[in-house]
């Protein structure tokens, strides 16, 4: 079961909800500030042909400042994902003990990465960006959200029984006095380093250790068995992980799943669906998936998409008496579909970091995802039935509002596919302008988005990109370990010879089964960051085409993410339908069996996936 974290929120102590409350300041603030500057950047560059070159260091270091206190406030609030299936068998004192023991490894993780951020602020203090701003002003921020996150994870510590508090400090003292007498009597009996990094994140994210943090104990497993790096390369690589404008689309696209979501038009855009096709046979599934088409090719947040439709037609399938279970199923099988639908924030994420064009995986991803579309939709016409919309929550809305809205999205759609096309603004300034253009719409159009509810969306945004990038920065650490010991170059080298043997074929079906486990097990940005730059260039020795491959990977991902038992983000669409995951088990292995197959014929037909980025000019 994945869930997140048990311990109770932060808020007992009037101090500590202080602190939240300016955390999620900071976070939105420098939010808010990011998308003024890129906003303001475009304009500057597109309205009067005058560049400004200081503005992408500012943008990059206001990003990693606004994740780091958007991962404290998300850790205060108990929001971070871990695998707790194997922790929910055990006894229920020995899972105390457990939780403790991750309890006591976040405070050490986080006290860790903030003393060490802070140092390499100071040991930068002088030094300056390429466009001559202080190179300080990024780890300073850092350090100090990650001081934050220490205070609410001792704090969550603290809170829980004193015998499990000492028995966890007990566990954790004598596994590393065991290291040290250990090292000191037989060096050469030793496990390597490797072995250790495995052992210490398997066991770790078994027990229930939120993933981020199970991600960054790895290379930190590595740091302190060799003794020579320097905790600031550990800080400087996650860092380095978020310090990049491209990964400002993330944030700014959650973004705009919020506004939209604050501002009415998720509610209304899903009315009009069901006042469309809600009485065919299958509506309703017709409606869910068409409904996660649309809103994955606007926000790229496949949990905020859920959220948004699945708190509309999962207590609609409710009131038709449907199968809740089912209509919860379905939701996840359709977010599985929308991650090859840009802006999908995972197409973002694996461009990245395997070098590839983003704008070429978003346009390599619209026919597979328009095919698992259409396999679904088949599927819920062929076994669905008609239902009555009546008593929707929705019937109450004026058709004129609704075709008001169905404007407005198609608007906002133009704009982010029009602006790739035309080559006007990157992803990442796309994302900016639509986030604008939702504030308007809300504001000005619909009249619902007030002040305080931007605010909220801000933080809300914050917070979510927060979560997302410390897992990213984690996963980067990680990344950054293993390459110094040469992992990815000797993965590369044995699936090159396996598929010089056996046919490209067998590279194929192992990536794919490779990222559905590890989707599985990990959270999907993570498996793409550890995995894509290992399987990428492979693929591309093999003769396959990148793009093609991304995208393979991205799908692949996604069954995992959503695949019971272990699938993050099963669990979550579980809550959003207040349903338990044992009334899915059976309707989503059903649903990703079938995209599965479909997955298969993408694969091993390439040209579904490159004829149109090779008809837009993407290579």
């Amino acid at each position: 079961m994945a869930t997140v974290t048990s311990a109770s929120r932060t808020g007992a102590w009037p101090p500590l909800g202080l602190l939240l409350s300016f955390t999620d300041a900071v976070a939105a603030v420098l939010l808010a500030a990011d998308l003024i500057v890129v906003i303001g950047t475009v304009s500057a560059r597109s309205l009067f042909n005058a560049p400004v070159e200081w503005a992408d260091d500012v943008a990059r270091g206001l990003m990693v400042g606004s994740s780091f206190f958007g991962a404290a406030s998300a850790l205060a609030r108990g929001e971070n994902a871990g695998v707790s299936f194997f922790v929910d068998r055990v006894p229920s004192k020995v899972r105390r003990v457990i939780d403790a023991v991750s309890g006591l490894l976040i405070v050490m993780i986080s006290a860790y990465v903030s003393w060490h951020a802070l140092e390499i602020g100071y040991l930068t203090t002088g030094q300056t960006t390429g466009s001559g701003l202080p190179l300080e002003w990024t780890f300073y921020p850092m350090g100090v959200g990650a001081a934050c996150m220490t205070v609410f994870a001792l704090d969550r510590y603290l809170r829980r029984g004193a015998l499990d508090v000492v028995t966890a400090i007990a566990i954790v003292v004598a596994l590393a006095a065991l290291w040290w007498v250990w090292r000191a009597l037989a060096p050469s009996t030793l496990p390597n380093s490797q072995a250790l990094m495995l052992i210490g994140f398997v066991l770790s994210l078994g027990g229930g250790l939120a993933i981020g943090f199970a991600l960054a104990l790895a290379a930190l497993i590595f740091i302190w068995a060799e003794g020579a790096l320097p905790g600031v390369i550990f800080a400087q690589q996650m860092a380095r992980g978020i310090d990049n404008f491209v990964l400002l689309a993330i944030p700014f696209f959650i973004l705009v799943g919020y506004l939209m979501e604050a501002n009415g038009m998720s509610v209304r855009l899903i009315a009009l669906l069901e006042r469309l096709i809600g009485r065919a046979r299958g509506g309703l599934n017709v409606v869910m998936v068409l409904s996660m088409v649309i809103f994955s090719g606007i926000s790229g947040s496949k949990m905020a998409d859920v959220a948004a439709v699945g708190s509309v037609l999962v207590p609609a399938a409710r009131r038709s008496r449907q199968d809740p279970g089912n209509a919860v199923a379905l939701l996840a099988a359709s977010a599985v579909m929308a991650e090859a639908i840009p802006p999908c924030l995972n197409l973002i994420i694996l461009g990245f970091v395997a070098n590839l064009s983003i704008g070429g995986l978003f346009m390599a991803g619209l026919v597979p995802a328009g095919v698992m579309a259409l396999a679904l939709i088949a599927v819920a016409i062929l076994f669905g039935k008609r239902t009555d919309i009546h008593d929707s929550t929705t019937a109450h809305i004026p058709l004129r509002q609704l075709w008001t809205v169905a404007a407005a999205t198609l608007g906002l759609i133009v704009l982010i596919f029009g602006g790739f096309k035309s080559g006007f603004a990157t992803a990442t300034e796309i994302s900016a302008f639509a986030a604008l253009y939702a504030l308007v719409v809300g504001a000005v159009i619909f009249r619902e988005l007030g002040s305080q509810a931007a605010w909220k969306s801000f933080v809300h945004s914050a917070v979510r990109s927060g979560l997302i990038m410390f897992i990213v920065a984690g996963a980067q650490s990680l990344a950054f370990v293993l390459t110094l010991q040469q992992v990815p170059h000797a993965m590369g080298d044995a699936l090159v010879h396996l598929s010089q043997t056996s046919g490209t074929w067998l590279f194929m079906i192992l990536s794919i089964a490779i990222l559905i486990v590890m989707g599985s097990v990990l959270e999907g940005a993570a498996a793409l960051i550890i995995f894509g730059p290992m399987l990428v260039p492979v693929a591309a020795q093999l003769g396959i085409a990148p793009l093609h491959f991304g995208v393979v990977l991205v799908v692949a991902m996604g069954i995992g993410l959503f695949a019971p038992p272990l699938g993050l983000g099963l669990y979550g669409a579980c809550l959003v339908g207040n349903v338990p995951i044992e009334s899915t088990v059976k309707p989503i292995l059903a649903y990703l069996g079938l995209l599965t197959v479909v997955l298969l014929i993408i694969a091993f037909v390439p040209g579904m996936t490159l004829w149109l980025p090779h008809a837009l000019g993407y290579r």
